[in-house]
């Protein structure tokens, strides 16, 4: 999948007004999962992905201030984390979220979605991969 293909279905599944609104989701979504996923795994997933849309994932597994990937966070956490980054109400935050993961799925090999799904505790996992019909 490219990247105008990745971000104009981000845009589609989220009902978004933009492309750049669908770009602000897709990085305010991937950088949080790069904090939450060991770096490792955050590389893996950065890989398989377009190089721009993977970079969102890089950045943060490999910023210096940045000492701890793999944190654990709440659902809430993790939600408000992104919605800090997108700029988008709490509700509207988990939406985009879910949609932006959905699409990842499908853009990478179902097993190394398997694993990010399993690196989070299950609160948190089942709403973010609630719906996901990629490859997993």
């Amino acid at each position: 999948m490219d990247h105008d293909t990745f971000v104009g279905q981000v845009q589609a599944r989220a009902r978004l007004s933009s492309r750049g609104a669908a770009e602000t989701a897709t990085r305010a979504t991937l950088e949080t999962l790069a904090e939450r996923v060991p770096a490792p795994l955050a590389d893996h997933l950065a890989a398989q992905l377009p190089m721009e849309i993977g970079e969102h994932l890089r950045r943060v597994a490999a910023a210096p201030d940045q000492p701890v990937t793999g944190i654990r966070m709440s659902r809430p956490e993790f939600f408000d984390r992104v919605s800090q980054r997108s700029g988008a109400e709490y509700p509207k935050a988990v939406h985009e979220a879910r949609c932006v993961v959905e699409v990842v799925g499908e853009a990478t090999q179902g097993a190394l979605t398997d694993k990010v799904r399993k690196s989070m505790d299950d609160d948190l996992a089942g709403v973010l991969f609630a719906g996901s019909t990629g490859n997993t």
